[in-house]
């Protein structure tokens, strides 16, 4: 299979005698190329989680939309959306969701009947207060700033509001930790290579190191402006889902419009 262009870009960046090797980036230039990665993976990214996780992801999901614990007829954010299947999932447990995305290309293969935006997370065109609650799938090592991503999911959700955050993560167990880790860098970089596009599925695991260890994300969402943030380790601790709910005073940092 031909190399996609996340693959081409990546040649470029390390020079054009060296094989492609995945970067963890930072800034700016992680910004492009996660949205650059995205748009090449877009057209089997869902049918490539299911193979990639044995079909755990549709639990982990679904968990997810449990946690929120919120009323039929909310309306939720699904920040970092792609394509659809959150929203998918949020629509059929009754309530109103609005999906946003950083890559035209994923929007483009969604799958949803919610209407979607394509927007930065960090910097959305959303108003204040707009939101009961937020969820997310496979979305926070992928962001440039994670304290300005809870920074402004707390400055959308209504006082009172959930977020729900999924994301992989590192087994605590020795054992189970180890076998994860053979996946993850034999498994899924075989399965993109063949299937998809081999650079990004190369970083795709190796992404994971941008995450800070659970107790401090989830004292960052509490310094953003939510209370009680909790992180539960799902399927053995091969995913980690977040959750707090919105306090009533305003973030530091928070932007009012």
């Amino acid at each position: 299979m031909a190399a996609g262009p996340f693959a081409e870009r990546l040649a470029t960046a390390n020079g054009p005698d060296r094989q492609p090797v995945p970067e963890l980036p930072t800034g700016e230039q992680k910004a492009r190329l996660v949205r650059q990665m995205f748009d090449s993976i877009a057209p089997r990214y869902e049918a490539l989680n299911t193979v990639m996780t044995f079909g755990m992801d549709k639990g982990w999901r679904r968990r997810c939309v449990e946690a929120l614990a919120l009323p039929k007829g909310s309306l939720v954010l699904d920040v970092a959306c792609g394509t659809g299947d959150l929203c998918r999932e949020l629509s059929r447990r009754g309530q109103r969701v609005v999906g946003a995305d950083l890559s035209p290309g994923m929007l483009a293969k969604a799958r949803t009947g919610a209407p979607l935006l394509l927007a930065d997370a960090l910097a959305s065109p959303l108003r204040s207060s707009s939101f009961d609650g937020a969820v997310s799938g496979f979305a926070l090592r992928n962001v440039v700033d994670l304290g300005a991503l809870f920074s402004e999911l707390a400055r959308v959700i209504k006082p009172g509001g959930r977020v729900s955050l999924l994301d992989l993560s590192e087994p605590d167990n020795p054992l189970l930790r180890a076998g994860h880790r053979v996946w993850s860098r034999y498994g899924v970089t075989f399965l993109g290579k063949t299937l998809s596009d081999g650079a990004a599925y190369r970083y795709l695991p190796r992404s994971l190191a941008y995450l800070p260890p659970p107790h401090v994300l989830a004292g960052q969402l509490e310094m953003a402006g939510f209370l009680a943030a909790e992180h539960e380790p799902l399927s053995g601790g091969v995913c980690r889902l977040f959750t707090a709910t919105r306090s009533t005073g305003c973030p530091a940092g928070g932007r009012a419009r």
